[in-house]
C-alpha cells in the first residue's frame, strides 16, 4: 500500500495543450479516491501519470515517499484496470488471472494459491476453467479485476472499469467493486464519469474541469457544500437548478417570489465578500428541495409557498420528477454552458426557451402533480445555494 502526491503536476502536449494544470492532491494510504468530471477534463491523463503511461511535464509524482517521474511502469508495482477487459481468448480464467505471475516466473503453487484466494473475493470460483467467450459482461470485468489483485500491488488504478456494463449491472458492480477495496484495504485511485459512481463509492472525490481541480473533500461535502457552479451542477441528480436571483439585504428575490433569509443562509453569507449586500447572484436549488405542500407538514420553517403549472411527470415510484417552467433572466455562465455541452443539453438550463426557464422538483410519491395540472410548491429557503455571477464562486460554502 502507498500514498499517492501530485505536487503541482502538468501534462502539456507537444501541440501546447495542456490537459492537467498545476494539479496538488493527496491519496491517503488505503484511500479510495475518485477523479470525476466531464469528457476531455483531465481525470484520465492523471490517472495514466501514475501508471507511466504519460510523461509528466513538470512537478512531482510521488508513490509511497518515492518520486516515480522517470521510473517505468513496470517498476511501479501498480495495477491497473481498464475500461475494455483486454483478457486473453484463447486462455480460461484461472490462466488470464495468473498470466502476470507466469511471466514473473512465479512458482506455479503460489500461482494457484493467489488466483484462488482472488477468485474466492470475486465469487468467480465456479468459472476458473471457463474462457471469456462465455462469461457476461460483468464476470469479464470481475476477471479484469481478479488479474489485478492476484499481483498484490501497492496500489490499483482504474479507468471507468464499468463504462461498458449495462444500467442495472454497473450497479451490482458498483457494490462489488467498494466491497472489495474495504476487503483489501489497498490504495486504490478510480476514474469515472459517471457522478453517480463517484458519490456512492469513494472516500474523497476530486471534481475536475479543464485540467483543474476544482474541489476535493468526500462525497456530502461535495454535495451540501459545493464550491463553485461547476461542482454544484455536475453533483447530483437531477442536477441542481439555477435561476436568476438578486440579494437585497435580509431578502432573496427569486422566480417563485420573495423571501426572507434564512438564519442560515445570513450566517454563511456573513463570511462571504461583500456579505448580504444588494447584489445579483445565481440561487441554485436541488430538486428535493422543493415539496408539493398538500403532503409536506404545514409548520415546516423557512419554507416560501408558491403556485407553478406543471408541464412533464416522471414518477419513479418511489418519487416524482415534476418539470415546471419559470419567467426568469437567462443565467449565463462558462461552467453551466460545459454541464450542458456535456450532458448534450447545450440549451440548458433555459430549456423553456425565451424567458421560461424549466425546473425540476423530486416530489413525494402521495404529490397530485399531474402534467397540465397546477400545484403549490413548497420551497426550503435553507437550503437554496448563492453563486457570483461573476467566476461562478460559492457565495455560501462555509
Amino acid at each position: 500500500m502507498a500514498e499517492i502526491t501530485f505536487n503541482e503536476v502538468w501534462k502539456r502536449y507537444p501541440d501546447g495543450f495542456e490537459a492537467v494544470k498545476d494539479m496538488n492532491l493527496e491519496i491517503n494510504d488505503g484511500e479510495f479516491m475518485i477523479l470525476v468530471g466531464p469528457s476531455g477534463c483531465g481525470k484520465s491523463t492523471a490517472l495514466r501519470m501514475v501508471a507511466g503511461l504519460e510523461d509528466i511535464s513538470d512537478g512531482e509524482l510521488i508513490i509511497g515517499g518515492e518520486k516515480v517521474n522517470d521510473l517505468a511502469p513496470r517498476d511501479r508495482d501498480i495495477a491497473m484496470v481498464f475500461q475494455n477487459y483486454a483478457l486473453y481468448p484463447h486462455m480460461t480464467v484461472r490462466e488470464n488471472m495468473g498470466f502476470a505471475l507466469k511471466l514473473a516466473k512465479t512458482d506455479q503453487g503460489e500461482i494457484d494459491k493467489k488466483v484462488e484466494e482472488a477468485a474466492g473475493i470475486l465469487e468467480l470460483n465456479q468459472h476458473l476453467d471457463r474462457k471469456p467467450a462465455n462469461l457476461s459482461g460483468g464476470q469479464r470485468q470481475r476477471v479484469a479485476m481478479g488479474r489485478a489483485i492476484v499481483r498484490d500491488p501497492r496500489c490499483f488504478l482504474m479507468d471507468e472499469p464499468l463504462s461498458n456494463l449495462d444500467a442495472k449491472l454497473r450497479v451490482q458492480m458498483r457494490t462489488q467493486v467498494a466491497r472489495i477495496q474495504q476487503q483489501l484495504g489497498t490504495t486504490m485511485v478510480y476514474v469515472t464519469h459517471d457522478q453517480t459512481e463517484a458519490m456512492t463509492l469513494g472516500d474523497r472525490v476530486a471534481v475536475m474541469r479543464g485540467g483543474i481541480i476544482q474541489q476535493v473533500d468526500t462525497p456530502k461535502v461535495l454535495y451540501e457544500t459545493p464550491a463553485n457552479l461547476f461542482v454544484a451542477g455536475f453533483i447530483g441528480s437531477p442536477s441542481m437548478n439555477f435561476v436568476a436571483g438578486k440579494l437585497e439585504g435580509d431578502t432573496i428575490r427569486m422566480p417563485f417570489g420573495d423571501a426572507p433569509l434564512s438564519d442560515r443562509l445570513r450566517s454563511q453569507l456573513q463570511s462571504a465578500k461583500g456579505g448580504h449586500a444588494a447584489r445579483d447572484v445565481i440561487v441554485g436549488i436541488r430538486p428535493e428541495h422543493f415539496e408539493d405542500s398538500a403532503v409536506e407538514d404545514s409548520e415546516a420553517p423557512d419554507r416560501l409557498m408558491f403556485d407553478v403549472t406543471v408541464d412533464v411527470v416522471e414518477s419513479m415510484g418511489s418519487e416524482l420528477y415534476a418539470y415546471f417552467g419559470v419567467k426568469s433572466d437567462v443565467v449565463d455562465s462558462a461552467e453551466l454552458q460545459e454541464l450542458a455541452k456535456d450532458a448534450g443539453m447545450e440549451d440548458l438550463p433555459s430549456a423553456g426557451g425565451g424567458d421560461s426557464q424549466q425546473v425540476v422538483a423530486r416530489l413525494d410519491a402521495a404529490s397530485g402533480a399531474t402534467p397540465g395540472g397546477k400545484v403549490k410548491l413548497s420551497l426550503n429557503t435553507s437550503e437554496i445555494k448563492l453563486f457570483d455571477p461573476k467566476g461562478g464562486a460559492s457565495l455560501t460554502a462555509a
